[in-house]
């Protein structure tokens, strides 16, 4: 279902909170092949953030990378200000063409070494499914 003018009234708390122009070209569903978990990091303490940082850059994001049927893997690192600890040091996106090629992906032996090797690394691990929209200037 996307927001035209024929069935607006039926988001009106949605469209209020926005100008109509945003609204152009917003769909409620996501296009096939949008789908994205969203990990979000924070390691384990005693390790330094540079040691961390590059282990998901490279020994993390080498095995992240063969997963079955992940279509785009990408790491965000946190700023982190000086004398500050951060609640997250990263956040982890994979996309997948739809969500039970994720749990798959998850359930095969590389998924299990993926997880695992995560897990040796964070106290904290933060995960939550989502259907992206991107919208370009």
């Amino acid at each position: 279902l996307c927001l035209d003018k024929k069935n607006m009234r039926a988001f009106r708390g949605f469209a209020a909170m926005a100008p109509k122009r945003a609204l152009r070209g917003f769909c409620t569903s996501a296009p096939e092949g949008q789908f994205k978990a969203m990990i979000l990091l924070k390691r384990k303490p005693g390790i330094e953030l540079a040691d961390f940082q590059k282990w998901w850059l490279t020994q993390h994001k080498d095995l992240a990378l063969q997963l079955p049927g992940l279509k785009r893997y990408a790491v965000s690192l946190a700023e982190h200000k000086e004398g500050e600890e951060a609640h997250y040091d990263g956040a982890a996106e994979l996309w997948f063409e739809k969500k039970e090629h994720l749990m798959d992906a998850y359930g095969t032996d590389i998924g299990a070494k993926v997880a695992a090797d995560s897990m040796a690394q964070v106290c904290r691990r933060d995960v939550f499914m989502t259907y992206e929209h991107v919208f370009e200037p």
